[in-house]
């Protein structure tokens, strides 16, 4: 049987994906339309596409999921922290509390340029725990 020839008009953006497509896989416009169309009209082009949409989802669920585990254990450390500061740490008297704001501001400097260069360059505390984690199960 003999192929039959179709008209049809693209964007000029579609034929030039199409043209550069074809060119990179050595293959004819046509040939590649032609694969195109039958894909998009065959019975389980919705189910391959509901497949790469289910697999993205997923994708993106594990993601979400370890962002919800990482918030948490930033959450947790910020909250032990505190505690542990608040419980340690006595309350200054009334004439030396204006020095201790001014060091305060100081070492907030210093804190922050550290933790620049942990995210820059060190392990993540998370990446730390991680392991932690890991080899306490193994160790059990």
């Amino acid at each position: 049987m003999k192929k039959q020839r179709v008209s049809v008009y693209l964007d000029p953006d579609v034929m030039k994906a199409l043209a550069d497509f074809a060119a990179r896989r050595g293959q004819s416009r046509s040939l590649i339309a032609e694969a195109a169309i039958a894909s998009f009209l065959s019975p389980d082009a919705t189910e391959r596409q509901e497949a790469v949409t289910a697999k993205r989802l997923d994708q993106l669920d594990r993601r979400m999921a370890r962002m919800e585990r990482d918030l948490g254990i930033s959450v947790e450390t910020l909250a032990v922290f505190v505690r542990f500061w608040l419980t340690t740490s006595p309350p200054l008297p009334e004439p030396a509390q204006a020095a201790a704001r001014a060091k305060a501001g100081e070492r907030y400097d210093a804190f922050v340029a550290a933790l620049g260069r942990r995210l820059a360059k060190g392990p993540k505390l998370r990446q730390e725990i991680s392991e932690d984690v890991d080899r306490a199960r193994d160790a059990e």
